[in-house]
């Protein structure tokens, strides 16, 4: 088993995994993170625990409790980056270039330059912004980097809050993006519009992918809606599903609903091999039209 400690570097922001080693740190806590540039503030979010998981193996060790120095550089790189932030847009603005800015890097430390600015935009298409680059560098008086990424990197950097309330998947645990289908949401009933199934970034929700084993298990356990069963409110009819809870809606004889556990649930039709092949089969025929970012 591994021993885990989560950090993340803005609040609600992307978690990091640590090793904490031998020491013992609380949620709450400032530590210095080992980066390719060197240490960087970060806040403890999920204290050390031990994981069983070969995922979290090999993970970068936590470099202690910041000091009050690294406290006080931190402060003043992002009072720096909100300044940079505001430059750039006055400069996109000046010369007319369809980008929008939602990242800034402050690099104050690296063994091939002293200060380097990464920019991180969005646009359309591709944007000539050489003149633009020359007026950053000497505003900012060091070495720009101007990075435009897709759709899906924008709502990690930006962050937000998603559909279901929650702060958006991948600006806190996702790391990877896997493509996403319109099959997913047909699995789970859901609108085959897909206006009414997208995220922050305009492109299908992430969560259709990664909670779509759940919902594949569950229909090959689960009674379909209109199947005869017994349950605790005796015989009746599947009316609904719910699949976070794991139960299922029955309608009795006498029209009383209620929401029963799948485990309480006995099915009574015939049909349920012919079913539970179909599903399987349609588990396998995976469609390869996916919805990429461009």
């Amino acid at each position: 088993m591994a021993r885990v400690m989560a950090v993340t570097f803005e609040t609600h922001g992307q978690l990091h995994y640590l090793d904490p080693g031998t020491s013992q740190y609380r949620v709450g806590d400032m530590v210095l993170h080992p980066t390719e540039h060197g240490s960087e503030v970060a806040q403890v979010v999920w204290a050390p625990e031990h994981v069983d998981s070969d995922n979290l193996t090999g993970l970068p060790v936590c470099e202690g409790m910041a000091s009050e120095a690294d406290l006080r550089r931190d402060r003043e790189n992002r009072q720096h980056k909100a300044q940079a932030e505001r430059i750039a847009k006055e400069l996109i603005a000046k010369h007319e270039l369809p980008m929008k800015v939602v990242g800034i890097d402050w690099i104050d430390r690296s063994d091939e330059f002293d200060l380097m600015v990464a920019i991180y935009f969005t646009a359309p298409g591709r944007v000539d912004f050489r003149q633009l680059i020359g007026d950053l560098a000497r505003n900012l008086r060091a070495r720009v980097d101007l990075r435009q990424v897709a759709g899906r990197d924008a709502a990690r950097l930006t962050g937000g809050i998603g559909s279901c309330g929650r702060d958006l998947c991948c600006s806190t645990f996702l790391t990877d993006f896997e493509p996403v289908s319109m099959r997913l949401a047909k699995v789970q009933n859901l609108s085959p519009n897909p206006l009414a199934i997208q995220g922050q970034c305009g492109k299908l929700m992430c969560c259709l992918k990664y909670e779509h084993p759940l919902y594949v298990d569950f229909g090959k356990q689960a009674p379909a809606v209109g199947e005869r069963v017994s349950s605790p409110i005796g015989d009746g009819t599947v009316i609904g599903h719910s699949v976070p809870a794991q139960s299922v809606t029955v309608r009795n004889r006498d029209g009383e609903v209620a929401r029963c556990p799948l485990t309480e649930v006995c099915v009574k039709s015939k049909r349920r091999k012919e079913r539970h092949g179909a599903l399987q089969r349609r588990a396998q025929q995976e469609p390869h039209t996916t919805q990429e970012d461009k």
